[in-house]
């Protein structure tokens, strides 16, 4: 039930204040003016992504999946466009140690079937050495395509951490778009999700109204020990990880220095 127009209701404190139906109503819509302005410069920014020039690249580069090598025009299994997600790696280190920020992203994408329907490709690139990244994918569970791009240069390989679309015509292969930090976003549906709560993502750089809980660290939550409390500690895995068989406590993340 909703309060009834004119009903006494104190406000709580360090949450939103309490009002009657009619006043969230014309709140509500008042802000959805600002929203759907939001979405129409959006499709304005699509379009103009649609109309970035292209770079011509060597489809031939090899790189390595299940299967082994196989030429980088193999990625595409025989549609016309491609999508990847490059997933940054630390070496030799266990699966708790891998990168919290790319499993964000890797994690929101284990079916790519909507993209399969509409004639577009996935597949998950990385610079780990496919003997280390072949059991930490089977690890994950993740069913979508993995290689390794170890030694090739960007934009195929070079730094990780980008969403990168490509074109195909015959076997010629384009570059048309690539982005990466909160550019990455829109593949995560939890953050959009949390941005739509009353406290947002709970981060310290969010404008919050006065009284309401202090935020943490960015990201704070994308790890957490096993008992649920998130900490980037040497006893936190990221969070999915948790999820997985054989996922036992851990007393270090076992990695030393930045990913590649």
């Amino acid at each position: 039930m909703t309060t009834a127009p004119g009903a006494a209701n104190s406000d709580l404190p360090g949450k939103p204040p309490v009002v009657d139906l009619a006043t969230w109503e014309a709140a509500r819509e008042e802000l959805l003016v600002r929203e759907k302005a939001h979405t129409r410069e959006g499709d304005a920014i699509a379009a103009a992504r649609r109309r970035l020039p292209m770079v011509e690249l060597d489809g031939k580069a090899e790189v390595v999946g299940a299967d082994g090598p196989v030429p980088f025009l193999d990625l595409f299994q025989g549609r016309d466009e491609l999508v990847v997600y490059q997933h940054m790696w630390h070496d030799h280190t266990p699966h708790q140690g891998q990168c919290e920020g790319c499993t964000t992203t890797a994690w929101h994408i284990k079916d790519a079937v909507y993209l399969n329907a509409r004639g577009v490709s996935y597949a998950v690139l990385t610079t780990g050495p496919w003997d280390e990244v072949a059991p930490y994918v089977e690890f994950m569970g993740y069913t979508q395509p993995w290689y390794s791009v170890r030694g090739l240069d960007a934009p195929i390989g070079g730094g990780m951490g980008h969403i990168i679309a490509f074109l195909r015509d015959g076997d010629r292969v384009f570059l048309t778009y690539s982005t990466t930090g909160r550019g990455n976003e829109p593949v995560n549906g939890s953050l959009a999700l949390l941005d739509m709560t009353p406290y947002g993502r709970g981060e310290a750089w969010q404008d919050n109204p006065e009284g309401y809980p202090t935020g943490r660290d960015a990201c704070w939550y994308w790890r957490s020990d096993a008992d649920g409390n998130a900490t980037w500690g040497g006893t936190s895995r990221p969070v999915p990880q948790w999820t997985r068989p054989g996922a036992t406590p851990v007393e270090t993340l076992g990695r030393d220095g930045h990913c590649h």
